[in-house]
Order: C-alpha cells, then structure tokens, then sequence
C-alpha cells in the first residue's frame, strides 16, 4: 500500500475528496432552496387578498400573497384547494376552487370568481376587500397528470368549470418537453359569460399547434363565428379527439351539461377510462 503515501496520489486522492464534498453540498443547497408549498391538507390557512380586479358585472379576479416572494403554492396539477367563507346569515360554507396559477407564479395564488346572485359563497367574495384574509386548504382532488401520459386531451367545460381546464392546459403547453396536443369545447349563455377569453385566446396564438379552443354560447352575438345553441354530439365528433387508448377526455361543467355530455361520449364510443370529470 506504499503507492498510496506518494505525493502524486495523495494529491489526486485530495481532489476527489474535494469534488464529493462539493458535490454533495451543492446538492444540499439546491434541495433546501426548492421551494415547499404552502398549503395543508389537513388544516385551513389564511392568506392575504393583496388585489381584486372586476372583471365583468358579476366576475372578478382575486389575487391571494403568499407568504415570501419566492413561496409557491404547491399544488398539484389538476387539483382544487377548499376555500372557507361566510354565507349571508354568517354560516361557514366550504367550497372548491380552481387557481388559475401555477406553482411557476411565485409568491401569489389568483382565483377567478363567477359571482351569483344566490351563492353562499359568491356572497363571501362580493364582500371581500384588499387587506381581508381568506381561509384555504389542500390540495384536493383525485386527477393526477404526468407530461406525456397521453397523446391529447379532448376538454368539455361550462361556465366557471373552465378553471381546472384552464390550470391542465396551461401546465402542458408552458412545458416545452410536453408535446400533449389539447382540445377545447367551452360553453357558456352569452359572450359575456365566458371566462378567461382573452387567456384562452392567447394560448390558441402562442400555441397553435397544441392548443385548439371552439366557444359555444346559447345567446350568440350578431356576426359570432363559433357554436351556438348547447353542445352536441357533432360539435365533439369535429373538435375533440376521436376514441383511443391513447387519448382522454376531460369535463367540467353545470350538472346537466356533464350529464348530456357523458351520453354523448358514450354514444361515440368512449370507454370510461378515458374519460375524467372533475
């Protein structure tokens, strides 16, 4: 074992040591800076409303901060939070929501709130204030998405269930790795109903190859160019991928349009693994 007391080795011996000693708190360092969400599954926490912007008569965005500049919130793809608020007669209501952010939007959640006249908890949000503080939890939710895991999306929302369709797509087409093609139906009563429209245009220009959006409204403006009525079995054979095992329907939408939807996908012959409601 003299070859080991050599200059020359001891040397080298010195360097590798160095190399694994640097190796290792690099690694130390990059695992403690990756930011931890903020949320907890089990127990509500309040966060800061830091802006309200109005939307339209009767929808606003609401911008939540976290704690940090550079906290995330940490959920998952796909999945809501469960949000505490006070009805009209001061009785808690618990229901869940959809961020339209990402955990790529540091320091801030932002949920984009359809108001109505009798909602429990569209009254809590209409009283809600800069400076107030709202109670949330999670994540929830049984959806689980992996980049890749299918060839295309085919997307039925309604309303305000455009939220989780919205977070998914936003998720696939911001990943340059992720090559999943999404498919878009989205209906609403009137052209002011429709939420995110400047959003979901903006993904059909940046993302044109991987993005397709078709607008359905029951009360169609004069000169309107996309579906009018309620969606139908053709406007799914035209616009949506066709069945395969490599592909995967979504829906989000009132009850009875998640209803007529699931007939419609059964009688063009989806098997019900493909097929997700949220």
């Amino acid at each position: 074992m003299d070859f080991l007391e050599t200059p020359d080795i001891q040397i080298l011996l010195g360097v590798a040591v160095a190399l694994v000693v640097i190796g290792a708190s690099a690694f130390y360092i990059y695992a403690s800076k990756k930011p931890k969400g903020c949320l907890d599954p089990e127990n509500f926490k309040e966060f800061k409303l830091v802006k309200r912007t109005q939307l339209s008569h009767n929808v606003a965005k609401f911008t939540f901060e976290l704690p940090t500049p550079t906290s995330v919130l940490g959920l998952p793809i796909g999945q809501h939070i469960s949000c505490r608020g006070k009805d009209s007669q001061g009785e808690d209501v618990i229901k869940p929501y959809t961020p339209t952010t990402l955990d790529s939007d540091v320091g801030y959640f932002e949920l984009v709130i359809k108001m109505y006249p009798q909602g429990r908890m569209s009254h809590h949000f209409r009283e809600m204030r800069v400076g107030d503080y709202f109670a949330v939890k999670g994540p929830k939710g049984r959806f689980r998405y992996q980049p890749g895991q299918v060839r295309a999306f085919g997307m039925l929302a309604g309303g305000s269930g455009i939220t989780p369709m919205f977070q998914v797509a936003r998720a696939i087409l911001e990943n340059p790795k992720d090559k999943t093609v999404v498919h878009l139906i989205y209906a609403n009563v009137t052209h002011e109903d429709i939420l995110l429209k400047n959003e979901l245009d903006g993904l059909a220009t940046n993302y044109p190859d991987c993005f397709k959006v078709f607008f359905v409204l029951n009360e169609a403006p004069e000169g309107w160019n996309g579906g009018v009525g309620y969606v139908t079995k053709e406007m799914i054979q035209a616009h949506l991928p066709a069945a395969s095992p490599d592909i995967q329907i979504l829906r989000c939408g009132p009850p009875p349009m998640n209803k007529a939807m699931a007939a419609y996908l059964e009688a063009l012959g989806y098997a019900p693994e493909m097929l997700f409601q949220f």
